[in-house]
């Protein structure tokens, strides 16, 4: 069947066109698309060509990964359910991680409607919030994640680098589990989104003795989102014996940490990546309660035809950007 895709073409080469999938079979699910969630790190990696496939860098030799359909999370409505799929039907509102596509470099992505997915991708999405609320959902798991898997009690100290998504995610649900937050990071208009607890900007990557001074008993959980060996051995410099660290950024071909200097206050590292259907109904729990806030994080929103110029706000930092959404209806 046809349907309508964002392709990276090629290395920075955004295009809008018309794409086949796979006929739908006995257990997929046909949606049609009202929103999508751009995810600017990850989707970003692919079109500079710096990733193959999930979170394998691109080296010398490996293939370039093109053409391609990016992205693995939107929503829509059901058009069509296949005999085998007995809890979903035509009209209701869901949300839908990757898709179903051929003559690709992958043979799955997230920006295309209508789109056919397997019954798994698929999430029936509770009344109340505007649909658009749950668009980002696959992202907002990374950062539940986060939040969800350190060791910590009400009142510690929580330092969360990076003030993108994954970070306002992850800060929002430390501070719902009782951590004090702050988040270190380099744009003091994103900065202004978090509200869960306190910032502070620094350009310099010299904010390891503010918070020293603001927790001199150390921190408690230290979270990486930006996907840098330096701010882990930074944050190993403030952790407290038997703290947390969390890496949830992508290294690239520098991703060798050294375990020797976390092993001298025994922290444990949680490496968090990718989704699972648990956590992925978990973290649509916490936003439908309002407890994680993705609504307010949208600071664009471009029809989806208009995706290429989309990207050169992402890439080019013309104006602020935090979360861009993509309107297909």
């Amino acid at each position: 069947m046809k349907a309508k895709a964002v392709v990276f073409k090629s290395k920075n080469e955004v295009s809008f066109e018309s794409v086949d999938c796979p006929e739908p079979e006995s257990d997929r699910v046909v949606v049609d698309v009202s929103h999508s969630w751009i995810s600017n790190g990850t989707e970003g990696s692919y079109l500079r060509g710096e990733r193959i496939d999930g979170d394998t860098p691109w080296r010398p030799g490996d293939p370039t990964p093109f053409p391609i359909v990016a992205g693995y999370q939107k929503v829509g409505i059901v058009d069509w359910v296949g005999p085998d799929v007995v809890d979903l039907k035509k009209g209701d509102s869901v949300f839908v991680s990757v898709s179903s596509i051929s003559g690709m470099f992958e043979p799955r992505g997230g920006h295309v409607s209508p789109s056919v997915s397997s019954r798994g991708a698929v999430l029936k999405l509770p009344p109340g919030l505007d649909p658009v609320a749950y668009s980002g959902l696959v992202l907002a798991q990374v950062g539940f994640n986060c939040g969800d898997r350190p060791r910590f009690q009400p009142g510690d100290a929580a330092v969360v680098v990076g003030d993108g998504l994954v970070g306002q995610w992850a800060g929002q649900m430390l501070a719902a589990g009782g951590a004090e937050v702050v988040m270190v990071g380099r744009h003091e208009d994103r900065l202004g989104y978090f509200k869960k607890g306190e910032t502070l900007l620094d350009k310099e990557g010299a904010w390891m003795e503010t918070v020293r001074e603001r927790f001199s008993d150390g921190v408690q959980v230290g979270v990486d989102t930006v996907g840098s060996l330096g701010v882990m051995g930074k944050l190993d410099s403030v952790m407290k014996r038997f703290g947390h660290l969390v890496s949830a950024g992508f290294y690239g071909t520098d991703d060798c940490l050294a375990l020797q200097p976390p092993r001298y206050k025994e922290l444990s590292i949680d490496l968090v990546s990718g989704a699972t259907p648990e956590r992925l109904v978990q973290t649509m729990k916490l936003v439908s309660e309002g407890v994680l806030e993705t609504l307010p994080l949208i600071t664009h929103r471009f029809p989806a035809e208009k995706a290429a110029e989309a990207w050169r706000l992402i890439e080019s930092k013309s104006e602020p950007v935090l979360g861009v959404v993509l309107d297909w209806m």
